[in-house]
């Protein structure tokens, strides 16, 4: 089965509306699962405090839904409210574990196929962890970069081998279709679709609402083994604090370890152990956000920007925003401060054309 969809950016939606997110809920669903889908969309505010997104929960049927633990749930809205959905968001459920499902045969049975058919082409999907199964299985990540919770990597590969599955990373973005690995993973994808609506500082907000961290880097790895370490084993987190209030500067492995005392060696194998990526890719990480919230909230040069964010010209952040983001600064800027809206002119620069 294959539905078709177009890539939809931003939350514009249906004329006359919010942007409207459907949570499709099945047996066995996760409640932590859907809960982060409605906390993270659902305290989304613009500037002066209007919600942003409308969200539904939907079920195959409508009435009560078991879920993985000792309660159920009472779900009002039938598969018929996919059809008007924006943005639709189907977490994971407890059978996707249980060999024998429709998933982890690689078919949908007819009511799921009937229901993902009702979704509008133009819609955005996006799944959480084992809820990658259901998308497989319905012809969306054909030829797309996936992923899925890690303990169902095996399985999830010997059922679609057409798959590119990338079972290291936190999620995936395709456009119009998005994974997450998992439970925690979903509240960064969900914050991940915030920001590509809404920009950075709308995102930022709701995680300072919800108290979690304002971006994790869909790259991270979803899964870093540590073995246990001695008591009191330093960490890199000072290193990393004092690394985010310098990015304007040229910033060394050997200036960051001296900071924690460590060999660039032990340093370096640290802070991997703890962040899942190395110093210097965490580094053109933060650069990238913080040319982000530039871009969205000043009026400054991209050459400014280049210098404040610690990559040093205009050409250097032009490379390593098409690399991350797939677009060049202006372009970015032009999609959430407007196509009208001018850069601030270097000082001097009208003397000079007087």
């Amino acid at each position: 089965m294959g539905i078709g969809i177009g890539m939809q950016r931003g939350a514009g939606g249906m004329r006359g509306r919010r942007h409207r997110v459907v949570v499709l809920v099945r047996p066995g669903m996760l409640p932590i699962e859907v809960g982060i889908v409605h906390r993270i969309f659902g305290e989304a505010r613009s500037a002066s405090g209007e919600p942003l997104y409308e969200l539904v929960t939907c079920a195959l049927q409508p009435g009560e839904v078991r879920t993985d633990t000792d309660f159920t749930v009472n779900v009002a809205h039938g598969p018929e409210a996919l059809a008007t959905a924006d943005t639709v968001v189907l977490p994971a459920s407890s059978v996707d574990y249980d060999p024998g499902t429709e998933q982890r045969d690689g078919r949908l049975s007819p009511g799921m196929a009937d229901a993902l058919a009702r979704i509008r082409p133009g819609t955005r999907i996006a799944s959480i962890c084992t809820g990658a199964f259901v998308l497989a299985a319905a012809g969306l990540l054909d030829g797309r970069r996936a992923t899925t919770h890690w303990r169902s990597v095996e399985d999830f590969r010997r059922l679609f081998p057409q798959i590119e599955l990338d079972a290291d990373v936190l999620y995936t973005d395709e456009g119009d279709v998005l994974t997450a690995a998992g439970v925690a993973s979903g509240v960064d994808l969900c914050l991940h679709m915030v920001r590509c609506d809404h920009g950075a500082a709308v995102a930022n907000d709701v995680a300072r609402r919800t108290v979690v961290p304002p971006h994790r880097e869909g790259g991270q790895a979803q899964y870093v083994w540590r073995p246990v370490s001695e008591p009191r084993v330093s960490s890199t987190g000072a290193a990393r604090a004092w690394a985010l209030e310098h990015l304007d500067r040229p910033l060394s492995l050997r200036e960051l370890a001296a900071r924690e005392a460590m060999s660039v060696r032990t340093f370096t194998r640290r802070f991997r152990e703890e962040v899942g990526m190395s110093p210097v890719q965490w580094m053109t990480q933060q650069r990238v956000e913080r040319a982000r919230q530039l871009l969205e909230e000043t009026g400054l040069t991209v050459d400014r920007i280049a210098a404040e964010a610690g990559f040093g010209t205009a050409a250097s952040l032009r490379q390593h925003f098409q690399v991350a983001l797939g677009v060049s600064p202006r372009a970015y800027r032009a999609t959430f401060r407007g196509e009208g809206e001018r850069e601030q002119e270097p000082e001097g620069a009208r003397a000079a054309v007087g």
